[in-house]
């Protein structure tokens, strides 16, 4: 059995600073007893020194006849009176002292020596007769009590078993009041002063002195890590235990300022690069000061980069579990600042440093954040993730947070936050292309052989050609083509994980909140869904459709995901879409007329997609009903949703010309318009005409009058009735955005009134009739005379 040796180990920096109060105040109280109990043994020790002293100076001895004799009351008051005039022990010789200390000692009635005794009239030396008397005294027998003994284990040597005993401590129940006194002048001693209470002005005076020597440490360290990241990287442990601030006046405060710093730092000094361990191989092998003092750097910028985002995530832990610490120096309500600010640190490394070393760890803990239910932790984690999906150009950490939020969302039976979901939104797939036409488009150079440059080459011409040859290949390996399949590799890897998590809450929560996030997310990825799903899939949109669940925006992702799919390479399948369109045409009139008109601008994608894209697919008699009742909506929505309508009607007057008859009143048809009929097909849209136009044309907004204009000309391309280049040129859906009211602003701004021209302005009479100048004339030549006011007669007369 190999036994482990029981080193004392130093203990740890951290560990100093976790050493709580109660421990010092234990320690101390231990220290104050062990004083306590030494001066107790050293009096005890006194006290029977004394007792010897006296017993030996006692002039008359006990006869040995009857030593248990009782002594008469007389005897005994003499001795009392002898023993107090008796020379203490402090003005004794010393070898008097030692004497005595001898016989109080081995004196017995055993051991004394009973013929040296002399008659008591010899003459000798007056300390020889005072040892004489010291002899003759008879002793008594001390009877010591036997101590109890606890055996131990036995230790084996090589003589053979050693028994080990150790006596048990035996304490004394009865205190002299000597004890008590010294005790009690002890507990006073050790009392401390009260300490001084502050007021409220002078403890904020000195709170903001602390922090600013705190702030001033904080910069010194930090200025210092930054001039110099290889030699001084120990500073930043010193910054990092800062951390763990034990100071109850500044411990919120600074541990806030050293996170943030912290995490800066980190941003400016962490190379570009991901460092990995050394091998032992490298370890052992001899190298330059400079590469051993990187290595250095390196392994202390990864240690304590680890320990930072322990630190982190142990704030946020601490939060979660809302535990008070024994330190108590922070407390439960600074806990969710403390935190906010760490997420926020670790939201910023996730972005800023997605090449680093513990990246992934850092997306462990960011993806459960996100459905925090703190909504601005939540929000502030699902924007780091929108913002690394964006700058991601590679893939591969979006690959990483991809995998954990589908792990997630399935983990949790799907109740989480729809805004998870929608960060998916954010990935930059455009770029995935079919490995085939990659090869196709970008296809390998062929170089000339030495036969062929021989042949049609002079010996000039084939030495620059070599030189133009060995460029190219240079410059083909910095192009990284390498690079370009690994980013299609993790680019394939994504979408299929994406399209997992889609498929599983299509098929086990379709009354889930996270469904119109996953029609959103579908609607755009689409086009590279696998062509053997699309059946599947057509037949699950159309299903929840007719289950009335949905709401109108979640119908109208439904519709723009149908027809991406058949847009793209559902181009080959033999489909017919028409139930989309029915639902399509029976949803506009259901739009949000409000300010929250955000269902328009599906509406203006699904119908670039349904009649613009699918030109030949689309009857006549459909596209004059969509035209119609798009007019009749334009009049209901906000001006920026009509202009963008009107601007889809143009576009599709121009795709389908043969709609111009909508412009005529008195062309007739068979049947009667049929409004209220939701079939575009059988609605008689061709006998009706757009008498909207004219309704708009009368309208607040410049630029809606300005299309009704246009389209009641028969949207010309040119002449007096066509828009102008910027109003032509751009999309509806473009159109639907620029004239947006959200920011409470009309657009184009209001003119303001212009002020009339200022001519010669007429002065007194010409603005007044001649009779009123007349009468104003008169009054104002009279001469004013005072006469005294008598309101009373006005008074009586109305009393009466």
């Amino acid at each position: 059995m190999k036994f482990r040796r029981n080193k004392k180990q130093i203990p740890s920096f951290r560990k100093l600073i976790k050493t709580s109060k109660v421990k010092l105040e234990n320690k101390l109280k231990n220290k104050q007893f062990k004083q306590q109990s030494t001066l107790k043994k050293y009096r005890k020790e006194q006290r029977k020194l004394r007792q010897a002293v006296k017993d030996a100076v006692s002039k008359k001895p006990i006869p040995l006849e009857n030593p248990k004799e009782k002594r008469p009351g007389k005897r005994i008051e003499r001795e009392e009176e002898e023993e107090e005039e008796a020379l203490p022990l402090d003005m004794m010789d010393e070898d008097d002292l030692q004497l005595m200390k001898d016989l109080g000692q081995r004196a017995s009635f055993l051991t004394r020596d009973l013929s040296s005794s002399e008659p008591v009239h010899a003459k000798k030396r007056k300390h020889k007769r005072i040892i004489d008397k010291y002899e003759k005294i008879p002793r008594t027998l001390q009877t010591v009590p036997e101590k109890e003994l606890i055996h131990l284990l036995p230790i084996k040597d090589k003589s053979g078993i050693i028994p080990q005993t150790r006596e048990k401590p035996v304490t004394d129940s009865n205190k002299d009041e000597e004890d008590q006194e010294e005790e009690r002048e002890l507990e006073e001693e050790i009392i401390e002063d009260p300490i001084q209470e502050l007021t409220i002005e002078e403890h904020l005076i000195e709170r903001k002195k602390k922090l600013q020597e705190k702030k001033m440490h904080i910069a010194a360290l930090a200025s210092a890590i930054l001039s110099d990241p290889e030699s001084n990287i120990k500073k930043l442990k010193e910054l990092r235990s800062m951390l763990m601030e034990q100071d109850p006046d500044v411990a919120v405060t600074v541990r806030k300022l050293v996170i943030v710093s912290l995490m800066e730092l980190f941003k400016d000094i962490t190379p570009s690069y991901k460092i990995r361990p050394l091998t032992e191989a490298e370890k052992s092998t001899k190298t330059r000061k400079e590469t051993q003092k990187l290595r250095e750097f390196e392994e202390g910028l990864v240690s304590q980069y680890k320990f930072y985002l322990e630190n982190l995530e142990q704030m946020v832990k601490d939060w979660k579990q809302r535990k008070l610490k024994k330190s108590n120096v922070v407390s439960l309500k600074a806990y969710k600042g403390l935190a906010e600010v760490a997420v926020k640190s670790l939201c910023e490394l996730l972005v800023a440093l997605p090449h680093f070393n513990f990246h992934n760890n850092i997306i462990v803990l960011i993806v459960p954040l996100m459905n925090d239910m703190s909504k601005s932790i939540s929000e502030m984690c699902c924007e780091a993730v929108k913002k690394l999906f964006k700058q991601d150009k590679l893939g591969q950490a979006s690959l990483g947070v991809i995998k954990v939020i589908s792990g997630f969302v399935k983990g949790r039976n799907y109740e989480v936050r729809p805004e998870m979901l929608k960060t998916f939104l954010c990935l930059r797939i455009k770029e995935v292309e079919v490995k085939k036409d990659t090869e196709d488009i970008n296809k390998p150079k062929k170089f000339m052989t030495f036969k062929e440059k021989r042949k049609s080459l002079s010996r000039m011409q084939r030495k620059w050609k070599k030189a133009e040859e060995k460029l190219e290949r240079e410059l083909r390996e910095a192009e990284a083509s390498e690079s370009t399949e690994k980013k299609l590799k993790l680019h394939t890897e994504t979408l299929n994980i994406v399209f997992v998590t889609y498929f599983r809450i299509l098929k086990k929560a379709q009354r889930s909140p996270l469904l119109p996030a996953v029609l959103e997310g579908l609607a755009k990825f689409a086009h590279l869904i696998n062509v053997e799903f699309f059946d599947d899939l057509l037949v699950v949109l159309h299903t929840l459709i007719e289950s009335g669940d949905l709401s109108y925006k979640e119908s109208l992702h439904c519709v723009q995901t149908a027809f991406h799919i058949l847009s793209g390479q559902g181009d080959v399948l033999n489909i017919d879409p028409m139930k989309f369109y029915t639902h399509l045409y029976k949803t506009l009139f259901k739009l949000h007329a409000g300010a929250t008109n955000e269902g328009v601008e599906i509406v203006l994608q699904c119908l670039d997609v349904m009649l613009t894209k699918r030109r030949k697919q689309v009857s006549q008699q459909r596209a004059l009903a969509f035209i119609k009742r798009l007019c009749t909506l334009a009049l209901h929505v906000l001006p920026n949703s009509s202009i963008g309508i009107l601007a889809t009607t143009r576009i599709l007057m121009h795709t389908f010309p043969k709609t111009d008859l909508l412009l005529d009143s008195e062309s007739q048809g068979s049947g009667v318009f049929l409004p209220e009929l939701d079939e575009p097909e059988y609605c008689n849209a061709q006998n009706t005409a757009l008498w909207e136009l004219h309704a708009l044309r009368r309208h607040y907004h410049p630029i809606v009058q300005r299309f009704a204009v246009h389209l009641i000309a028969g949207a010309p391309s040119e002449g007096s009735g066509a828009l102008k280049p910027e109003l032509s040129r751009r999309s509806a859906a473009e159109l639907f955005e620029a004239y947006s009211t959200a920011e409470m602003t009309f657009n184009p701004p209001v003119e303001s009134s212009n002020p009339k021209i200022k001519g010669k302005v007429l002065q007194g009479d010409s603005f007044l009739n001649e009779d009123l100048n007349h009468l104003i004339k008169r009054y104002s030549s009279e001469v004013a005379t005072e006469s005294p006011l008598d309101f009373t007669k006005y008074l009586k007369t109305s009393l009466h």
